[in-house]
């Protein structure tokens, strides 16, 4: 009997341990929409989003609102070659810098901690509702994370993220459609090379 209580432990602590989600991967490349918005420095835009995290590229063409000021902006993080281009889409002026920073993805980082599960919606109705899984950690920087994503799928739904150096930012992401369908879109615009 002492060898069935064991026996019992051991298949308890086996159910237990497979309890707890590991990491899941988002989808490397994808295009959608974006919304970012910083409360603490009334910041906030909206814009739609080239994401491509195998080559470590994003492009963003954005309206950023800072206070009542408006402005438009095509912004390329080139990751892999550590440069970054911000075409002024009203006065087609590009700022061309490093990026001494390297590229944080949308979604759940490998060494993520699993904080919760819930259903988005309207709970029990088919059709009207999903799975989502919150993610957190922190990067090797000390900067922290925090993610949400959809379940199964791992489509990145929002991220969070503190660091000294920004304070907090948060991204939503929608109309997520997975894929990259106009691959020069990681082309630098025409301006940036003048």
């Amino acid at each position: 009997s002492i060898m069935k209580v064991v026996i019992a432990l051991v298949c308890l602590a086996a159910y237990c341990a497979a309890q707890n989600p590991r990491p899941c991967m988002s989808p490397m490349q994808w295009e959608g929409r974006i919304f970012r918005s910083d409360t603490s420095k009334e910041f906030s835009e909206y814009g739609k989003v080239s994401y491509d995290e195998t080559n470590k590229r994003i492009r963003i063409i954005e309206e950023r609102e800072i206070g009542s000021t408006k402005e438009y902006y095509d912004t390329l993080y080139l990751h892999n070659i550590g440069r970054e281009y911000k075409l002024n889409l009203e006065t087609k002026k590009c700022n061309v810098s490093e990026l001494h920073r390297d590229m944080r993805p949308f979604g759940v980082p490998p060494f993520a901690k699993f904080l919760f599960e819930a259903e988005i919606g309207a709970a029990g109705v088919p059709g009207e509702s999903f799975i989502a899984q919150t993610w957190d950690g922190e990067f090797e920087d000390g900067s922290r994370f925090m993610t949400t994503v959809t379940y199964p799928d791992c489509v990145p739904i929002n991220s969070g993220f503190f660091s000294n150096e920004t304070g907090f930012v948060q991204n939503d992401f929608f109309d997520i459609n997975l894929g990259i369908s106009d691959p020069m879109v990681f082309i630098p615009p025409r301006e940036c090379n003048m």
